[in-house]
């Protein structure tokens, strides 16, 4: 048995981008909470430093955003990665905040839904490379509310975005 199910739209680009700008102040959050030697240095379990998580975040969300918006996948501008201070870390991930919503805004409807290849790699729609952005950020977050409890810390509440 089959059950048909309605097309509604329930979710504008607009709502993503909220949800997603949302995640992506609690990861701020998160990177403030951590003692600025630890967010450099600690792990568990030999995962990586939640700094280098948050360098991959930098990594994803604008080259997706624009990659999304025209159809052309660029590696993010390593350049910047002589980052050694948290601070450092905070100014890049705010301008690359802000930059999100100025690409985002330039996304053609059309290709939320279009099909193509990330980076030459990864093959999808639009929105689903998007949702992919915001679930890795999600998921490596959560390594980050680990490591501040076994540091000893409480970890901003995760409703709280």
């Amino acid at each position: 048995m089959t059950t048909a199910v309605a097309e509604v739209g329930v979710v504008t680009a607009s709502d993503v981008l909220k949800n997603w700008q949302g995640h992506r102040r609690l990861t701020r959050k998160v990177i403030e909470a951590f003692p600025e030697d630890k967010l450099f240095a600690f792990s568990v379990g030999g995962m990586r430093p939640f700094s280098e998580l948050a360098w991959e975040f930098i990594r994803m969300a604008v080259p997706i955003a624009e990659g999304v918006a025209t159809g052309k996948w660029r590696e993010f501008d390593m350049s910047k990665a002589s980052v050694t201070t948290k601070s450092e870390l905070l100014r890049v991930w705010d301008e690359q905040t802000a930059r999100l919503d100025e690409v985002f805004a330039q996304i053609p409807a059309h290709r939320f839904t279009e099909v193509d290849k990330a980076f030459g790699q990864w093959e999808g729609r639009g929105i689903d490379t998007i949702q992919y952005a915001i679930d890795n950020e999600i998921h490596h977050r959560g390594q980050g509310y680990v490591y501040l409890r076994a540091l000893g810390m409480e970890p901003p509440p995760f409703w709280e975005r």
